[in-house]
C-alpha cells in the first residue's frame, strides 16, 4: 500500500508541474502500464482531488486550476533522510550550496512538530557519514564554485592546468559542462580547445581558473553521469591469478564482486582472480602478503614477484655475510 501512496503522491506532483499529461507519459513517468494510470485517476478522486480530463489528440489529464497540494507531512526517518542529505552536500560542495543548504535545513526545522524535531536531532547524533573526500577540498571551494558558475551560465573558462609528470602547468580554454565527485575526488568533465576532444580533469590540479564570455554548447543529451563512468573506465589487459594461503584469505571476503572473482579450496585457501593494467601494482599486493601468497599468472607476473623477492634475499644475504 505504501508503494501506491508514494505513487499517488508522485501523481499528484507530476499534474502540479505543467498543464497537461497524456496517460501514455504519466505511465512511462511513473513505471506503471497505462491501465493503472486510469486506476490511480479514480482513486485520487475517490479521496477528493479535482481532476479534469480531455480526451483527443490535444486532451489530456490536468488538475483543476487553483488547486494546491496541501503542505507535506514528514516521518521521522523522511525528516531524517533530508536533513543528512543536506548535511552531506554542505559536506561535499562547501560554500557553493552552503547557504541554500542553511535555508532548506531552516524551513524544516520551520514545520516540523516538537516530537518530531527531536526524533531528527537524536537520529543526527547517533548517524554520521563522512571521510568521503580523499584530500580537504577546502582550497579548491573557490575553483568549484566558479566552474559551477560557469556550467550554469554556459560560459567558457580558462584554465591553468598541471598534469604529472609535467613541471610546468598548461593553459588552456575549456567549455565546463559538469562536475562530479567521485572516489573521494572532484572531477570537471569539459570539453577542452587546446586538445580539440572531451577531457576528465582534477579539480585539485587547477590552479587558476577565469570565467570568459564565450558561450559553450554542450550537447542536448550530454550526462556527467555516463559521461564519468564511460571516462573512467580503462582496459585491464592483464589477467591475474594469486593463491592465498588459509591465514590470510579472509581478508579478500570484503573486495566488490564487480572486478574479482574467488575460488576457494578445501584447505582453506583461495584463488584470487581480477584483471589489470598495472602488473608492478599486483607484484606489491602480491608481496605484501609475504609467505601467504603465491601469484599463478600471467607468466610476467610470477617473474616479476621472483625476481624481487630474490632482490630482496640478497639483500639480506649480503648483511649476513658483512
Amino acid at each position: 500500500m505504501s508503494n501506491v501512496a508514494t505513487r499517488l503522491l508522485s501523481l499528484i506532483l507530476m499534474l502540479q508541474s505543467r498543464p497537461s499529461w497524456k496517460a501514455r507519459d504519466l505511465a512511462a513517468e511513473l513505471g506503471v502500464s497505462e491501465r493503472t494510470v486510469y486506476r490511480y485517476m479514480r482513486m485520487l478522486e475517490e479521496i477528493g482531488i479535482p481532476l479534469y480530463s480531455e480526451r483527443g489528440p490535444y486532451g489530456g489529464f490536468s488538475l483543476v486550476r487553483g488547486y494546491k497540494l496541501p503542505p507535506l507531512v514528514f516521518t521521522a526517518e523522511e525528516a531524517t533522510v533530508l536533513y543528512m542529505g543536506a548535511n552531506l552536500v554542505r559536506d561535499v560542495w562547501g560554500h557553493t550550496y552552503g547557504d541554500a543548504v542553511t535555508a532548506v535545513t531552516a524551513k524544516l526545522d520551520n514545520v516540523l512538530p516538537d516530537d518530531l524535531r527531536a526524533q531528527v536531532a537524536q537520529a543526527q547524533q547517533s548517524l554520521a557519514v563522512g571521510g568521503l573526500a580523499a584530500r580537504d577540498y577546502r582550497p579548491w571551494e573557490a575553483t568549484i564554485h566558479a566552474l559551477r558558475q560557469c556550467i550554469v551560465d554556459r560560459r567558457c573558462a580558462r584554465l591553468v592546468y598541471r598534469t604529472p609528470p609535467r613541471q610546468k602547468p598548461t593553459e588552456r580554454v575549456v567549455e565546463p559542462y559538469g562536475l562530479a565527485f567521485q572516489w573521494g575526488m572532484w572531477y570537471l568533465a569539459a570539453f577542452c580547445r587546446l586538445r580539440g576532444e572531451m577531457r576528465t580533469f582534477r579539480v585539485d590540479r587547477i590552479q587558476a581558473i577565469d570565467a570568459l564570455e564565450d558561450p559553450t554548447s554542450p550537447p542536448a543529451e550530454f550526462d556527467v553521469r555516463e559521461y564519468m563512468a564511460q571516462a573512467m573506465q580503462y582496459e585491464t589487459p592483464y589477467r591475474v591469478a594469486v593463491r592465498l594461503d588459509r591465514a590470510v584469505a579472509q581478508s579478500v571476503g570484503d573486495w566488490s564482486d564487480d572486478w574479482r572473482e574467488i575460488t576457494e579450496h578445501d584447505d582453506g585457501s583461495v584463488t584470487v582472480r581480477f584483471g589489470t593494467a598495472n602488473l608492478d601494482w599486483a607484484t606489491g599486493w602480491v608481496l605484501s602478503y609475504g609467505a601467504a601468497a603465491k601469484a599463478l599468472e600471467p607468466a610476467e607476473l610470477v617473474e616479476k614477484v621472483r625476481s624481487a623477492a630474490e632482490g630482496t634475499l640478497s639483500r639480506y644475504a649480503s648483511t649476513q655475510s658483512a
